[in-house]
């Protein structure tokens, strides 16, 4: 909810010293009004009321005085007030897949740090991929408790009902996961690209036979990696070896695509993983088998995690822009409240290239 506390604090120090000691005396006995404010700034009722609707329409000397009388009032259960009466929360609901997943700190950083820019707050609902669960967020939603809604799950909510209009929600934006709809804007990693600039690493180490572990079934992100490796393939190689292994995003199934592998007759020398959790998985299952990374195999990952730095070897992968991702969604979704005037976009971020110590050149006597 809107607090002046919240961005009036620095105003104080220039707030004018003749203010009415009297007027703040009789305040004190009674709740502050928007005639309080404007008699203690200096200004009319209309101009404290557009400071506080539309601040960015207000002159910063007015905005200061302003702030600055509604600090030292207390008009902060009207402002709350104000907004119920015009059917507004200055609230953004945030439905995640799941918090648990090592990219929601950061990008809940970029999008928290972008709705207080705005006086806005988010709620966090977790959906853990159940349906039940995204109808109770709905429901809540429908009561007018937030303004818009991110969505961070892959597909629009609820996930049982995928030919509703995007208009038919409230205001939203997908970030993270991209939702395959034109009528819904997007703000992410450009996921083809990045993992065309992993594989092309890979190959300038000399790396030909080169797999591509992939995500959860039915995931777009692991689509558009895959097809980001393929391109890069097909660009350095008359005839490739088109090479995938299903898995899972997990560590777990990083260790389970390995074993697979070593029942074929012939192995790559390069793994280039869907995320930094199936990377892990193929280093561990490698090592159980007493091979050496990256003397013996090559692995890239995705999405540069905490832990990636710090397992044996360390993990080369890509870094997701993931403060960036999350300021971006915010305040594309935030600019189009209330009239929803902003046409559909779709923001790619760069993903950058972190070269650790999971890869080398090919090892001869396995080419």
């Amino acid at each position: 909810m809107w607090s002046p506390s919240r961005s009036c604090l620095w105003t104080m120090t220039g707030f004018a010293p003749h203010c009415c000691i009297d007027h703040l005396e009789h305040i004190g006995k009674k709740s502050a009004t928007i005639e309080d404010v404007a008699k203690l700034a200096g200004v009319s009722i209309a101009t404290v009321s557009r400071a506080i609707r539309t601040p960015e329409k207000v002159a910063e000397s007015t905005r200061k005085k302003v702030n600055a009388a509604i600090a030292r009032t207390g008009y902060t259960a009207n402002a709350m007030a104000q907004n119920l009466r015009m059917q507004r929360s200055q609230m953004v609901m945030i439905l995640a897949e799941s918090i648990s997943d090592p990219n929601f700190p950061g990008i809940l950083i970029g999008l928290e740090k972008a709705a207080n820019e705005r006086d806005y707050g988010v709620l966090i609902g977790n959906t853990e991929g159940n349906i039940a669960l995204e109808e109770k967020y709905m429901r809540f939603l429908s009561t007018g408790m937030a303004d818009g809604l991110l969505l961070l799950t892959g597909h629009l909510p609820v996930a049982g009902w995928p030919q509703s209009p995007a208009s038919s929600y409230p205001p939203l934006v997908s970030a993270y996961h991209p939702v395959n709809r034109e009528d819904l804007s997007y703000v992410g990693v450009d996921d083809v690209a990045a993992a065309k600039i992993a594989t092309e690493y890979l190959i300038s180490l000399g790396h030909k036979r080169i797999v591509y572990i992939t995500g959860p079934a039915g995931s777009a992100t692991s689509e558009l990696r895959y097809k980001g490796y393929c391109d890069a393939m097909l660009e350095a190689y008359d005839k490739p070896e088109i090479w995938r292994i299903r898995a899972d995003g997990t560590s777990e199934g990083g260790r389970a695509a390995v074993e697979l592998l070593f029942i074929r007759d012939t192995l790559p020398t390069a793994f280039f993983c869907f995320n930094d959790d199936s990377a892990i998985g193929v280093i561990s299952a490698l090592q159980s088998r007493r091979f050496d990374v990256p003397k013996d195999f090559s692995v890239v990952g995705f999405d540069d995690v905490p832990i990636a730095s710090h397992v044996t070897p360390s993990l080369t992968t890509i870094r997701q822009p993931r403060n960036r991702i999350g300021e971006m969604a915010m305040k594309h979704l935030l600019d189009n409240l209330p009239s929803r005037s902003i046409p559909t976009q779709t923001s790619l971020l760069h993903g950058d290239l972190i070269v650790r110590g999971s890869c080398g050149a090919p090892n001869p006597l396995k080419q």
